[in-house]
């Protein structure tokens, strides 16, 4: 258990960064422009993961569901990815970030595909920050996809079915290689977790703030990481027992 002398920093941070198109229509621009505007608040939070120890942060880029949206505005996510891919990576491989994008890439044009699976090439063996990027992912497709591949495991004889516990699926999901989710952010006002990493944040702090994303800066986040700080990790134990683990 965490000790009350430790520094009470998360290893792993997820976020839903929510309200880049209310951001942009509250000044009478496109939604676009507040995506774009979404990317300077994105690298704001990869340096100060980097800067506080953070081992991990996910990132809910763009989710399965999120196709559903006026064309435009998919297209110009897509865009945004690209021009982003070029311009950032050489930046994060300098400071020791290693890039992972979590989701099915296979709907992704082979152009934008090739680049995301380039760029975690090239940064694999980077250990200052794990950052991951969610795109066209969604936390039911992550438990499914692990099942599945359990099931081909079995097909196959590779697996016994009576040994499947949680400890086997969790080897399948997605982030299996690193820490579990300690604190999960969601911005713009919204109190759900919108079928993002459902498995991985089972026991994670939930906290919600007002801010759109574009607006979330260090003084948000230093703010988030003050309240993870008051909160008492119990894990189904008492506080008395916490107390005397500590």
């Amino acid at each position: 258990m965490e000790s009350d002398t430790a520094p009470r920093i998360p290893r792993h941070i997820a976020i839903v960064m929510d309200g880049n198109g209310r951001w942009a229509e509250r000044r009478h621009r496109p939604r676009s422009f507040g995506h774009r505007e979404g990317q300077k608040a994105v690298r704001a939070a990869v340096e100060f993961c980097r800067r506080r120890g953070v081992e991990a942060l996910t990132l809910f880029a763009f989710s399965s569901e999120n196709w559903k949206r006026p064309d435009e505005e998919v297209g110009a996510l897509m865009q945004l990815f690209l021009k982003a891919l070029d311009r950032e990576v050489d930046e994060l491989h300098a400071n020791g970030v290693r890039i992972a994008f979590v989701g099915d890439l296979s709907a992704f044009t082979p152009e934008l595909a090739a680049r995301m699976r380039a760029a975690m090439t090239r940064t694999a063996g980077n250990a200052a920050l794990h950052l991951n990027i969610a795109v066209n992912y969604g936390g039911r497709w992550d438990i499914a996809q692990a099942a599945r591949a359990m099931a081909e495991a079995a097909v196959r004889g590779e697996l016994d079915t009576g040994a499947i516990d949680e400890t086997m699926l969790a080897r399948h999901i997605c982030l299996a290689d690193q820490p579990p989710v300690d604190l999960f952010i969601r911005t713009g006002g919204e109190t759900r977790v919108s079928n993002f990493l459902l498995w991985q944040i089972a026991y994670a702090e939930l906290y919600f703030t007002d801010a759109l994303w574009p607006d979330v800066d260090t003084v948000a986040l230093d703010a988030a990481l003050a309240e993870y700080a008051r909160r008492e990790r119990r894990y189904g134990l008492t506080s008395a027992q916490v107390r005397a683990a500590s």
